[in-house]
């Protein structure tokens, strides 16, 4: 309690201490070394020379911070699910950290509005909020140490934020939904790459789409060959749960090529798909 108020008496002092009370509402606590924060949600197209030909900005970080999640998230659903196997627990932490998740985070939190980044950057990169996050995390761990950012984790993150028992049931891998739901109805999929290409800040970015015998199904972009192929399973999936036309087509489809009828609820049994904020809201 004295070590609080002695550091919110401390800031008083401080020029330009807006940063630390809007660092306080994400963080729950003030920091000590404020310019590990500042970098945090420096993008990468907003870099900082920092002299000898570095440039500053948060990749390291979020290099840092990425490895101490997966740890610490590791070690929360290891001990939430006490009796579940190494498949199971490396799956339900996948989906706790994959991208859509840390991006709808970071909104929540109001990172989202911290980040200093250039106007050039595409729409289409909404990695930065989820960036970030994992930046302020490998902020923290070098401000505070791992006991703090394991707090952070778990009072901030988790436990305001994410359902761990609803996140273990969720499907998340519409490509193996789909190539599941294809093998059973006897259909062909296939993930064809249409092209790659550098974005603005010089990423490789891919073009997937999703073939249904010789029909085109859905197309995705990702910044992996392996992300591009999710979000062209994700709108491929979508059309199929969707789309009473298509349905249709893909049962006449289907008969015809193995004299099988389809049922619909085949079509409901495909996973749902859950639109993340970030996505929504992203520059």
């Amino acid at each position: 309690m004295f070590t609080k108020l002695y550091k919110r008496i401390r800031l008083l002092n401080k020029r330009g201490k807006e940063p630390y009370s809007s660092l306080y509402k994400i963080l729950h606590f003030y920091p000590d070394n404020i310019h590990l924060y500042e970098q945090a949600f420096l993008h990468k197209s907003s870099s900082v020379d920092a002299g000898n030909g570095k440039w500053l900005n948060n990749e390291r970080l979020e290099f840092l911070g990425d490895a101490i999640l997966d740890a610490i998230i590791a070690d929360i659903v290891y001990k939430h699910f006490r009796n579940k196997k190494e498949g199971f627990l490396t799956n339900t932490r996948s989906k706790i950290v994959q991208r859509d998740t840390l991006n709808r985070i970071a909104v929540e939190l109001g990172i989202d509005k911290m980040i200093v980044f250039s106007a050039k950057v595409c729409s289409h990169n909404n990695h930065m909020f989820g960036n970030a996050l994992e930046a302020l995390i490998g902020a923290i761990y070098l401000d505070k140490g791992y006991d703090t950012c394991y707090n952070f984790v778990q009072n901030r993150l988790i436990k305001e934020h994410i359902d761990i028992d609803k996140v273990a049931k969720k499907e998340v891998n519409f490509k193996s939904s789909l190539i599941e739901w294809s093998q059973k109805n006897k259909l062909e999929i296939t993930f064809d790459l249409i092209e790659s290409f550098n974005d603005h800040d010089g990423n490789p970015v891919f073009q997937t789409c999703v073939m249904l015998t010789d029909i085109k199904i859905g197309v995705g972009i990702g910044y992996s060959k392996k992300e591009s192929q999710q979000a062209a399973a994700k709108m491929a999936i979508r059309k199929l749960r969707s789309d009473k036309e298509f349905q249709q087509f893909v049962s006449e489809l289907k008969k015809k090529q193995t004299g099988e009828n389809t049922a619909e609820k085949e079509f409901e049994e495909l996973p749902e798909e859950a639109t993340s904020e970030a996505e929504q809201t992203a520059c």
